[in-house]
């Protein structure tokens, strides 16, 4: 089964409907790539149509069918795919996006970076290559892994200056990494980048958690009035039952003695079911005020037994 993740990159993929969106979204990926140097490029995924779209991308700008070399590894649930360009195409990739050669050795100030109405490319780029986003029904969180601190701090910074949403980062074994919790910048991020429908997934995902905590809570609050009902049941019955096999129900006066009948044959009625119950109905609090007079009557009854 495909996950959210994966899903979302296919749907960013989907919506690159034009030549600048898939040179910008390259480029995210070019820029996380495992190997990026004029000396030669590596890019490696398990996704299938990302791997189509780098190699068909690199073919175009290098004009070169044959600009990237694929091969792959067949694991136990999954194929890995390593994208290799040599000295020559990368220095082709190199001069078409006018990258300076020294980005390489990590100087990220002097970074292309495409028109700003095509930097969601970019960042989608950069996460269908190196990000990851939790299943929503699970949790929320979005990442995207680096290889240093400094191109994390530059993918990071573009983030904050352009959308201000403020990521957090944190360093994972040998990696750097960018990461939100919030679902609404999720829902952002996911937007900018083109997964409309998986942004609008999250949203009816929390929507749904939503309704069920109302209804767990109702329901909770339901079974807590139900045993608190049933405690009050339990001590009502025993002073009626008292009174019963003591005085009789014949020395209560009509009202307590409808009321005292009504409670024995209803144990799990309510204040309120028990005074719509009766001949004449009553109110919560006037059920409440006979089965007090009751309570009086028993307590009576154990003081003189106490005696």
């Amino acid at each position: 089964m495909e996950s959210f993740s994966f899903r979302a990159k296919n749907e960013i993929l989907d919506e690159i409907d034009s030549r600048p969106k898939a040179e910008a979204c390259l480029l995210g990926i070019l820029y996380t790539c495992k190997e990026f140097s004029p000396e030669g490029i590596l890019f490696v995924t398990e996704n299938e149509k990302t791997l189509q779209f780098f190699v068909r991308s690199i073919n175009k700008i290098c004009e070169n069918e044959s600009a990237v070399k694929v091969t792959h590894n067949k694991k136990t649930k999954s194929t890995v795919f390593t994208a290799e360009v040599d000295r020559e195409n990368a220095t082709r990739l190199f001069s078409y996006y006018k990258i300076s050669e020294d980005f390489a050795d990590n100087n990220y100030e002097k970074a292309t970076l495409p028109k700003k109405k095509f930097l969601p490319q970019l960042f989608g780029g950069a996460f269908i290559s190196c990000g990851s986003i939790s299943d929503p029904n699970k949790d929320y969180h979005f990442e995207l892994v680096f290889q240093n601190i400094a191109l994390c701090n530059f993918f990071g910074l573009l983030i904050i200056e352009n959308y201000g949403i403020i990521p957090k980062q944190t360093e994972r074994k040998n990696s750097q990494v960018v990461y939100i919790k919030e679902s609404e910048n999720i829902e952002d991020m996911l937007t900018l980048m083109g997964a409309v429908n998986s942004s609008l997934e999250i949203m009816n995902i929390k929507i749904l958690k939503d309704i069920r905590n109302k209804i767990n809570r109702a329901v909770n609050c339901d079974n807590a009035n139900i045993e608190k009902t049933l405690r009050a049941s339990e001590k009502q019955i025993e002073d009626i039952e008292l009174i019963e096999s003591t005085i009789g129900f014949g020395e209560l006066s009509e009202d307590l003695r409808e009321i005292a009948e009504l409670r024995l044959e209803n144990p799990d009625y309510n204040l309120k079911e028990l005074g719509q119950a009766l001949s004449k109905p009553i109110s919560r609090s006037g059920a409440n005020h006979r089965l007090a007079r009751i309570s009086k009557i028993a307590d009576d009854i154990r003081k003189k037994q106490g005696n």
